[in-house]
């Protein structure tokens, strides 16, 4: 079983409250689209670094919730940031990755290498509190209630629908310059919303 970006990213938004939102590659779009707000920080250019932004906003902003919305290629980029994340532990830290076995989603939706790679025995052996895999939205509706209230840090592993692969009939299309802009853009909004300089 699988959910599709936008039906895992609704119902994050609907137990988000006041949560930082650091996020990349598949589950970016949607998370601007279903939960728009100066508290969501996206990582691309830097890909893989959602993960690391997530924890420096946890060690920031102690008193509030923070959701790291990885991709499953990304996190591959950056998978000693699991060790430093289970050193520092903290409490207020919720790790989704997004996994729909695609690497560059879309950009040029190649397989992801590692099929097989289990992101909550990485997870654990790294030393989160916990990791589960879920695949439906009503599953991950039934899990964040005790995800919000455990001490993490937490991975969430969800189940993705991969998207349909470019093909000469429908091509990839061009990214805007503002796509590889909007990460300075959304770090100065939410240093503003959180009453932050530099």
């Amino acid at each position: 079983m699988s959910m599709t970006n936008y039906e895992a990213c609704g119902v994050i938004h609907q137990f988000r409250g006041d949560a930082l939102i650091t996020n990349t590659m598949s589950a970016m779009f949607a998370i601007t689209a279903v939960s728009p707000s100066p508290l969501n920080l996206a990582s691309v250019p830097l890909m893989g670094g959602a993960s690391g932004l997530g924890l420096g906003l946890a060690i920031a902003q102690p008193g509030r919730k923070v959701f790291v919305l990885d991709g499953d290629s990304s996190l591959l980029l950056e998978l000693g940031t699991l060790a430093q994340i289970a050193d520092v532990a903290p409490a207020n830290f919720i790790h989704f990755v997004f996994n729909n076995g695609i690497q560059f989603s879309g950009v040029a939706n190649l397989d992801r290498p590692g099929r097989k790679l289990d992101f909550c025995a990485v997870a654990l052996g790294a030393g989160y509190i916990s990791a589960r895999r879920i695949g439906t939205p009503g599953a991950l509706a039934e899990a964040m209630t005790e995800l919000l209230e455990a001490p993490g840090p937490h991975m969430v592993e969800l189940t993705i629908t991969p998207p349909a692969k470019f093909a000469r009939q429908t091509p990839q299309p061009e990214f805007p310059d503002l796509q590889f802009q909007r990460m300075a853009a959304e770090a100065e909004a939410m240093m503003a919303a959180l009453g932050t300089t530099r």
